[in-house]
């Protein structure tokens, strides 16, 4: 097993209860996930012939140990530092010794797990004497510059999410054109001289070889760069730390990831990774450096703590957004909807002002490419085009005939999400290593452009060619002056298909194009999705939606004689946003993305009608894809409210315990011995008061945090036994955040014997008020502070102010209301 690199973060809850709980596993072994790569340092198996610590980790895994290891417990609920001494050298050794590197050739896995390898976020400030004597001496004027500051960094943020965007665009646009062009020649060519296989081939194997070089650099080198991005932001802003989620590499991968993904023609849109994109742009300009590059530029220090980097990370996601549609207002609604879990109103201005840098930014730049510098036509990577209000409004007696069309996106989407959970539960069983992986993806890119070849070439739709109506027309077997219509949907980029079936004139389809289309490219997306690329889901949701509202628009005018408001292109468009409605299951957002998108108000009603029916039906079947996938990953996600029927539980039925805690005046070698035992390997500690009386009650006094202890015996912040009294080295906030994201490992903290010996002052280094809550609170009041508060510990206490547990994210995440009434998921090293 590989050594734990300096940011890989131990487990976070506290010593676990040993009760029984229903649903044990045996052994549940690593499977592939965002992070997940064979030797991922966050997620280490346990040792063969070990059992993995499942139920809230209670078993041989646990921090407790078994009953005859286990220390001296103070109390019931209680056990105070006494370990044995450890030998450093000897853990790191058993470290890079333990469990053998190999592939099962299937991994079990069941879909009610949570996995103890996510840890959380510290969202609450710790406010500890530094904290406080640092504020005290801040003034008005300086907290003014710290707010500027912050203005700063959002436009900063919006500007560089428009350039990323602006490269991805340029860039997609160059080689998928490159393509294009030879494959045409080529097909022209063997129309003519016989031989068309030869163009199939041709066409298979760039696609394939441009995916495989896109899917080797995500699945080899950073596998959370893979799909949209959206699920694993969703996670961050919940407080779940998804390793590597916001680095600089994860950015770099992702950039080129989705051009080569888009450019291979899978059926994948390059709008999605842009909120990843914007995310990780966030991330890393609010901290003023790059731990990747290890440079430091010394700037926006304050920032450097969990808190304010969420913030500036949903500023980031609502960017990306904003850059892909042109949609500023849409973006901040998408991230207060489906990112956020925490905000508030200042924060809505200044992530409204980064939206807007981002899509002035990228407006401009593409404007000045495309040769007209002021007009600003180019709001965002694809642009719907807009749609006549006067000629294609809508009346009453259609509005039935939206919520119809939202019953079939909603109904459609279902199945599309219920076919991806087993595609994914399969991947995760047996496409689990690497290569098989790429191997899949390459698959995938020749079967996508073998589909589409077969069915340019079995189309007999001819359609007279008009100036500018297709980019790369194919003429194929039509006749001089025509072009084969189901070429314009499979030879193009997929944002520029939806854009034709948007606004091609009436005729330029056949329904039989139009049925055969969407049924292939359904099963095409749906296994395209979840693929080790990086890829979105937006644009192929909405070409399929496009694809079948068209067709039923042309249905609408055969019945009705040819009307006049039965415009396929209108319906077109309430098929896109039904079809997208019922895979993603938005609402407000997605409704105003598309109605910034088309640059038309007048059909915000139906638009909103067709999504919230797609949203209503689909969730009678199945989640929303994005939810689905962060369950089938094990996230310990907390959703906005307790499960309704969790009244019957209380506080002391969910908390970890018994709990390690710490007196607040320590031994280091305590301390050492706590931070290295392996079995235990928490994030908090509760301080007890000290006290040389074992029968007096050890009173909560504070809570002090691993990283802490790591930075305070990093730079030897103890005293001599002897001499209590002597003045320690004072620290300051800034060694705290100049350790921060990436706070060293134990083992890489030499201590030695004499200072082992030493004793440790927590009282100025811990947080004094530490949230509590008595043992008999409910589970639903307990969850409601949990995560509106965006704790990472909560302490228990009885009436005597004595801990007697700790509740943490997995806790709570645990319990889930189930088809069956109330369900306690199982806990997994996975």
């Amino acid at each position: 097993m590989s050594r734990p690199e300096p940011d890989a973060e131990p487990r976070e809850a506290a010593a676990p209860a040993e009760r029984p709980r229903p649903g044990r596993m045996a052994n549940v072994a690593k499977k592939v996930s965002w992070s997940g790569r064979d030797r991922d340092e966050e997620d280490e198996p346990p040792a063969a012939g070990e059992t993995t610590p499942l139920l809230n980790g209670a078993g041989p895994g646990a921090a407790g140990g078994p009953p005859h290891s286990r220390p001296f417990t103070h109390s019931p609920f209680l056990r105070l530092g006494q370990l044995s001494s450890v030998d450093l050298d000897d853990n790191v050794r058993e470290l890079e010794t333990e469990a053998p590197n190999q592939f099962p050739s299937e991994i079990p896995h069941s879909e009610k797990l949570l996995s103890l390898k996510y840890e959380s976020l510290d969202y609450d400030n710790c406010e500890n004497q530094l904290f406080l004597e640092e504020e005290r001496r801040i003034n008005h004027t300086a907290f003014q510059t710290v707010e500027i500051k912050r203005w700063v960094i959002c436009a900063m943020i919006g500007i560089l999410t428009g350039l990323v965007a602006c490269f991805i665009d340029i860039v997609v646009e160059k080689l998928a054109g490159l393509k294009f062009s030879v494959v045409k020649d080529n097909i022209d060519k063997f129309t003519e001289k016989g031989g068309l296989s030869f163009s199939l081939l041709l066409w298979a194997t760039l696609n394939s070889s441009v995916v495989m070089v896109g899917s080797i650099i995500v699945a080899f080198i950073e596998p959370v760069a893979a799909g949209s991005g959206i699920p694993q932001i969703k996670c961050y802003l919940n407080g779940v730390k998804v390793p590597h989620v916001v680095r600089l590499k994860t950015l770099l991968i992702k950039v080129c990831g989705v051009i080569l993904s888009v450019v291979g023609g899978l059926a994948v849109g390059k709008e999605g990774p842009m909120i990843h994109s914007g995310a990780v742009i966030a991330a890393g300009i609010s901290q003023g450096r790059s731990t990747s590059l290890k440079r430091d530029f010394k700037i926006f220090e304050y920032f450097r703590r969990d808190t304010e980097k969420r913030d500036f990370v949903s500023a980031g996601a609502a960017a990306g957004v904003s850059a892909a549609f042109g949609a500023p207002v849409g973006g901040v609604l998408f991230s207060l909807e489906e990112g956020a879990s925490f905000w508030n109103q200042f924060l809505t201005w200044r992530i409204f002002f980064a939206s807007m840098i981002s899509t002035f930014t990228l407006n401009s730049i593409l404007s000045f490419y495309h040769g007209n510098p002021w007009d600003l036509s180019s709001p965002g990577l694809i642009n719907f085009g807009r749609f006549d209000s006067e000629k294609l409004g809508y009346t009453f007696q259609e509005i039935p005939i939206f919520i119809v069309m939202g019953v079939v996106g909603g109904i459609l989407g279902a199945i599309f999400n219920a076919l991806n959970y087993w595609l994914t539960m399969f991947r995760i069983r047996y496409i689990h290593r690497p290569c098989l992986q790429v191997i899949e993806a390459m698959l995938v890119a020749a079967v996508t452009a073998a589909v589409g070849f077969v069915m340019i070439y079995c189309s007999s739709d001819c359609q007279p060619l008009q100036e500018d109506s297709v980019a790369y027309p194919l003429q194929l077997f039509c006749a001089d002056g025509e072009y084969n219509s189901m070429a314009t949907a499979f030879f193009n980029t997929p944002e520029k298909s939806v854009v034709s079936l948007f606004h091609n004139p009436p005729g330029s389809y056949n329904p039989m194009t139009l049925g055969m289309f969407t049924l292939m490219y359904f099963f095409l997306a749906c296994w395209t999705y979840g693929l080790t690329v990086s890829a979105g889901v937006f644009i192929p949701s909405l070409l399929i939606g496009a694809a079948w509202g068209r067709l039923f628009g042309i249905s609408l005018a055969y019945l009705t004689s040819g009307a006049v408001w039965a415009d396929p292109g209108k319906y077109a468009l309430m098929g896109a946003a039904a079809q997208l409605g019922g895979i993603v299951r938005m609402t407000l957002s997605l409704t105003v993305i598309m109605m910034e998108a088309t640059g038309n108000v007048t059909y915000g009603f139906p638009i909103m009608l067709a999504l919230m029916t797609a949203k209503i039906v689909g969730d009678y079947f199945v989640e929303g894809l994005y939810d689905m996938h962060i369950q089938l990953q094990s996230v310990p996600f907390l959703h906005w409210e307790a499960p309704v029927t969790s009244h019957s539980l209380t506080a002391r039925e969910v908390m970890s315990a018994p709990v390690t805690c710490l007196r607040r005046i320590e031994k280091v070698g305590t301390v050492v011995d706590i931070l290295s035992d392996t079995s235990s390997n928490h994030n908090g500690f509760p301080v007890v008061e000290s006290s040389p009386d074992p029968t007096q009650v050890a009173g909560l006094r504070g809570l002090i945090l691993r990283s802490q202890l790591i930075v305070l015996l990093k730079h030897k912040v103890f005293v001599e036994r002897a001499n209590l009294n002597l003045v320690q080295r004072r620290l300051k906030l800034k060694d705290f955040r100049d350790a921060y994201p990436r706070f060293p490992p134990i083992q890489s903290i030499h201590v030695s014997q004499d200072e082992r010996e030493c004793m440790m002052d927590l009282t100025e280094f811990m947080n004094p008020s530490p949230y509590t809550v008595p043992q008999d609170a409910s589970l639903p009041r307990v969850f409601k502070l949990f995560r509106a508060l965006g704790l990472r510990h909560l302490v228990v206490v009885d009436n005597h102010n004595e801990v007697v547990g700790l509740v943490t994210r997995k806790d709570l995440a645990r319990y889930r209301l189930g088809k069956e009434g109330l369900e306690e998921l199982s806990l997994a090293q996975t």
